[in-house]
């Protein structure tokens, strides 16, 4: 009897699985997985006796160990979770599901309900719907028949906004029946088919080959739903047995459907293995081989339509050469990528080749070097530019796609007015070249946002925000602007600014300018003065004394008036405001003593306490008439002053150092002559107070607004 044992071209693990198996191993007792890693005991065993550890709750992971995402990706809270906790983690989700995040993320904010194929339970679909806008409508269904049930019953499904997403591993089959209801029911609905490519081809495989062969041998975990779905296939068609490995493989049942053929006349029987996407490659080799070992006795090997190895036995890695595709120059192709060094990146296309991305053929961007652009486990798309077959060689180019996939963006991105950002890659003759999605854009030095006076080699190697200006692909020309970027950006900050702004409103500025009469404050976009009499309670002549440019200074609105875009600041702190404790300490009657701080044509100003300050009137100082206040008084001397006068809403206090001296003698001489010279109304000569009263230098004040002496006597 003639046997044939093939294997599935799709079987094995898929490549987001790979890689987080992968990072897993990498990492081993410094790792902690979030969940179930991969649907497969055999290699959860493996990774535990490495030291990999597993976290059913967030809150439970070591703050010590990298934290793994599995493939079947997150909620937004989680994340939220994770960042909270400042733990460190790697994403390992699947590119896609990460698509699907971000598509019901996106059009559920922009009001669209949110319609789920696949199993409401599955790690998945958790996710998934973690990334919906609260408050949106959303269903879940695992089947055509649960579906037909809700229409029927739940009119929001017919008539709202609605988008259509499937679990990456949803059943094939069951996606084209359930989307074919809802178009029927639904007017408004905007399908996206979200099945993992590689997914669809495993099912459609599935279908295929239990439609021709005798026997599916099925590889899979119970747990892992795309293994039993492609059990599910098979058995609609043929024999099948769904197993997780070897050990569960029952021989005796295989040899026992054999021999019924063998009886029944059919000298040839076919055999497939097909494996779900958590199955590691080896363990698929491992059932082929002891199916071919234990069927010995049943298989004629010599008319065997497999390939056989010099003892007679099955070859499996003819057999897997066998599923090989094949590439031509000018294929685009997926690649993994398996090392990379300074002049190279090494791909996997799947292929009996191996593939080299040269460095220049990996980005537009000739600063970077291949270890910037890719890294190991990286799946990238490329194109093939040269084959050698004799040596088993493909050369390949990143670049080639980015750059096409790159011009698409940014036709968009023109049509949008729409701001994207990229890397300055060179400053050349006129401007920069800054590489954005694989094209290459000219930004000329007018638009560059430098200054004339400025270089452009400051905007070298850094990431700016740009606009599309101008684009000619028949002259493969792209024109940008950073300066129209920085315009846009700077008009919304400002706009916002002046939608938010209130008095009492509290900022952390920069001091960006500075004028004898105070300083201004950067506040995001927005210019703000603050006056000298608002930076500190205490007397300064100048800003520089306690501030410099580019100092963080706290600051809070005092008015502002958006016509004239003027907004005045305040920089003291209330609290520390030291008139609340001198107004409880301190009464007019008190003697303090005082420290000389300023001298002034009209007095001198001396210090109290740290921000209090009082005047000491010209005719305050001496019972003498004091013609400079300099001859009596020095800045930094130290004197005792009576406090006479205070005003604490305008911050007023006056002192007195005069009225602590005893009054000066006249001479009698003086006296006689001055009581012959000065006289009452009634001809008598006036008492001696009078006479010092009409002579009291009490009398000369200084003008409030002026500062000019005034003699009110006069």
């Amino acid at each position: 009897m003639q046997i044939k044992i093939i294997t599935a071209k799709t079987a094995g693990m898929c490549y987001g699985v790979k890689r987080a198996v992968a990072r897993a191993r990498e990492l081993a007792a410094d790792c902690t997985v979030y969940g179930e890693l991969i649907h497969n005991n055999d290699v959860l065993r493996e990774l535990g006796e490495l030291g990999v550890s597993k976290a059913d709750k967030i809150a439970s992971c070591p703050r010590d160990k990298t934290l793994i995402i599995r493939s079947h990706g997150i909620s937004l809270s989680e994340y939220a979770e994770i960042k909270a906790l400042g733990l460190d983690y790697e994403d390992m989700t699947c590119p896609h599901v990460a698509k699907i995040h971000r598509i019901v993320a996106e059009k559920s904010k922009e009001g669209c309900g949110v319609i789920i194929a696949g199993d409401k339970n599955h790690a998945e679909v958790l996710g998934i719907i973690g990334h919906i806008a609260p408050g949106t409508f959303r269903f879940t269904f695992n089947c055509a028949e649960d579906l037909k049930k809700s229409i029927e019953s739940d009119t929001d499904i017919r008539h709202n906004a609605l988008i259509l997403v499937a679990q990456t591993t949803f059943d094939l089959a069951n996606w084209r029946d359930c989307k074919e209801i809802l178009k029927k029911h639904c007017t408004n609905l905007q399908i996206f088919d979200t099945i993992c490519s590689t997914t669809t081809e495993r099912q459609e495989e599935a279908a295929i080959l239990s439609s021709k062969c005798d026997l599916m041998v099925v590889l899979g975990s119970p747990e892992s739903s795309n293994s039993k779905k492609l059990a599910d296939i098979c058995k609609v068609n043929t024999s099948t047995l769904f197993i997780e490995n070897v050990k569960q493989l029952d021989i005796q049942k295989v040899k026992a459907l054999l021999t019924e053929k063998r009886r029944a006349g059919i000298g040839a029987a076919t055999i497939a293995v097909i494996a779900g996407a958590s199955t590691p490659a080896e363990k698929i080799k491992e059932v082929h081989n002891i199916m071919n070992e234990e069927l010995k006795g049943v298989i004629n090997t010599e008319d065997s339509l497999n390939s056989v190895n010099s003892d007679g036995e099955i070859d499996f890695m003819a057999e897997v050469d066998k599923t090989f595709k094949r590439v031509y120059i000018g294929n685009r192709v997926k690649a993994l990528v398996v090392s990379v060094n300074k002049t190279e990146a090494v791909v996997d296309i799947g292929t009996k080749h191996s593939g080299y991305i040269p460095a220049d053929e990996l980005s537009n961007d000739s600063s970077k070097l291949p270890t910037d652009i890719v890294q190991k486990g990286d799946e990238i798309e490329c194109v093939v530019t040269s084959i050698n077959d004799a040596e088993g060689i493909v050369q390949l180019s990143k670049k080639r796609v980015d750059s096409a996939l790159g011009l698409q963006k940014i036709n968009e991105a023109s049509e949008n007015n729409t701001t994207l950002k990229g890397n300055v890659a060179a400053v050349v003759k006129g401007g920069v070249i800054i590489v954005c999605e694989g094209a290459k854009v000219f930004v000329p030095a007018s638009q560059s946002g430098i200054p004339k006076t400025g270089k452009l080699e400051d905007l070298a190697k850094k990431e700016v925000p740009f606009k599309i200006i101008e684009v000619n692909e028949s002259r493969g020309r792209i024109v940008g602007s950073i300066r129209a970027a920085q315009k846009e950006e700077n008009d919304a900050i400002k706009n916002r600014f002046w939608s938010e702004i209130e008095e009492g409103k509290r900022y952390k500025g920069e001091v960006k300018s500075m004028e004898s009469y105070g300083v201004f404050v950067d506040l995001g976009g927005v210019d703000g003065m603050v006056h000298l009499s608002e930076l500190t309670w205490n007397r300064i002549r100048h800003p520089k004394e306690i501030v410099s440019i580019g100092d963080k200074l706290d600051v809070y609105v005092k008015s502002f008036d958006p016509e004239k875009r003027r907004v005045s600041l305040g920089a003291k702190d209330p609290d520390a405001n030291p008139w609340a404790g001198f107004a409880k300490d301190y009464n007019v009657g008190d003697v303090v003593n005082v420290e000389i701080v300023s001298l002034t044509p009209f007095g001198a100003f001396a210090q109290i306490l740290p921000g209090i300050d009082g005047l000491i009137h010209i005719s305050q100082i001496s019972r003498e008439r004091v013609a400079n206040v300099a001859q009596v008084l020095t800045v930094g001397q130290k004197v005792d002053a009576k406090i006479t006068d205070m005003d604490e809403e305008k911050g007023r206090i006056s002192l007195s150092i005069k009225e602590l001296l005893e009054p000066m003698p006249v001479p009698e001489e003086q006296a006689e002559t001055r009581n012959e010279i000065i006289y009452t109304d009634d001809d008598v000569p006036a008492p001696r107070e009078q006479l010092e009263t009409v002579y009291s230098d009490d009398d000369v004040k200084p003008d409030e607004a002026t500062g000019e002496l005034t003699n009110e006597a006069e």
